[in-house]
């Protein structure tokens, strides 16, 4: 392994890799439906239908029944928002639950939702990420199927799937019945990363799965219950509608963006990448116009590159706010990556504590939630570069993927 004053400088390094990564880019449970994946080849061939779309496959289920409905902006059937596309086919909602930033998805990261009402609908909307991240059985009373349809990324700190579990835990204790309306994940070809250890969970982490578990909101939940992950597991009916047309190698194009600082296909990609450096001294852009598309803090060595955060409504307090921060901008890169980097990527990580003057709070109580472990955080600190950290957690993914392909939906 090179020494700190063997390896490359870091503008060469990036500079490198921008290079190489342009020249790339030129070159079972039962009540589920669809639980036979369909063959690559002939899914390719159907065009693709997001689960919600697909009404004719759950038409029984819902007609007669009073909904509750758990949604955000991306929660739509071709331009039209779920709730809307449910009331015109004719099905009764009765409630509405929001996520980490709120139904219409204009709330911060981190920021407490309001229990509020839909201005469009005038159904009360129950926030999931205000005075309480489970809902209550006095908010699910009267609610006699619960419809689940937010679009993911495919990580395990991405809130939804920790909100996604609450519900069923909530649903399983009330019998109400989930359907689960899927969508493609846009990271659904990408499995990397620690998986979360016992006494490390959190809202950003809850389960033993790997920081980027290839799986949809359904298989998620039909790997959840089977494993036992959920409480009163035994007791929850869950049906799950598949989208046409789509596989886990498909590239997917999200149409509308899932969250304030994911606005588009290249942040979302480079998402389980930079996610981690929430728990650092380093902005990946909050308070600019590329969030989750670049690296830098105001102690980075110069790259060509700088960046100053701003005050934003989608980002009120980013990290250096108002400071010139440099570092590298990834959105270059991010093409090519996508295509054959299918694997978390270390270097960024490794290379910005190597060049932190104050190592000593380089990371913040954070850190280990995310990672879900304390040992990315210790290998760091003890000199592993990436190609250390990518072999680290290799036997245990591979274990994995194992148990992973028991529960797909989708052929891979």
């Amino acid at each position: 392994m090179l020494g700190v004053k063997d390896r490359p400088q870091p503008s060469r390094a990036f500079a490198l890799l921008l290079v190489l990564a342009v020249l790339a880019s030129c070159k079972s449970r039962k009540a589920i439906v669809g639980e036979t994946a369909p063959p690559e080849s002939s899914a390719r061939t159907v065009p693709m239908r997001v689960g919600a779309a697909r009404f004719e496959a759950y038409s029984d289920w819902v007609e007669g029944k009073k909904l509750g409905l758990v949604a955000n902006q991306a929660s739509v059937v071709d331009e039209m928002h779920v709730l809307d596309f449910l009331i015109q086919n004719g099905a009764t909602v009765e409630r509405v639950f929001s996520p980490e930033h709120g139904f219409r998805a204009k709330a911060a990261a981190g920021e407490e939702v309001s229990d509020d009402f839909d201005r469009s609908s005038g159904l009360p909307i129950v926030s999931l990420y205000g005075v309480n991240k489970r809902p209550t059985a006095e908010q699910l009373k009267g609610i006699e199927l619960m419809v689940f349809d937010l679009q993911d990324v495919g990580t395990r700190f991405y809130t939804y799937v920790s909100t996604l579990s609450y519900m069923l835990e909530a649903c399983a204790e009330q019998g109400i019945p989930v359907l689960i309306l899927d969508r493609p994940n846009p990271n659904g070809d990408l499995i990397d990363g620690p998986i979360l250890k016992p006494g490390f969970e959190s809202f950003v982490g809850l389960h033993p799965v790997p920081v980027a578990h290839g799986l949809t909101l359904g298989e998620y939940a039909s790997m959840a219950l089977s494993e036992r992950w959920l409480k009163n597991s035994d007791r929850l009916e869950l049906k799950v509608v598949r989208c046409e047309g789509w596989t886990h190698s498909r590239p997917y194009s999200l149409p509308v963006q899932p969250s304030p600082n994911l606005p588009n296909d290249q942040a979302i990609r480079l998402y389980p990448s930079l996610c981690f450096f929430e728990g650092t001294d380093v902005s990946i852009g909050r308070g600019t116009d590329y969030p989750f598309q670049v690296v830098g803090a105001p102690w980075m060595e110069p790259q060509g590159f700088e960046f100053k955060p701003k005050k934003r409504k989608e980002a009120p307090s980013p990290p250096h706010l108002g400071e010139t921060c440099q570092g590298a901008d990834l959105r270059a890169f991010s093409e090519a990556y996508l295509s054959i980097h299918r694997s978390i990527y270390w270097f960024w990580l490794v290379d910005a504590y190597r060049q932190c003057p104050h190592k000593d709070r380089f990371f913040n109580s954070y850190f280990d939630k995310l990672a879900g472990t304390d040992e990315l955080r210790l290998a760091i600190i003890a000199g592993a570069d990436a190609e250390d950290l990518a072999r680290r957690w290799k036997p245990e993914i591979a274990e994995f993927k194992e148990k992973r392909r028991r529960y797909l939906l989708y052929a891979d």
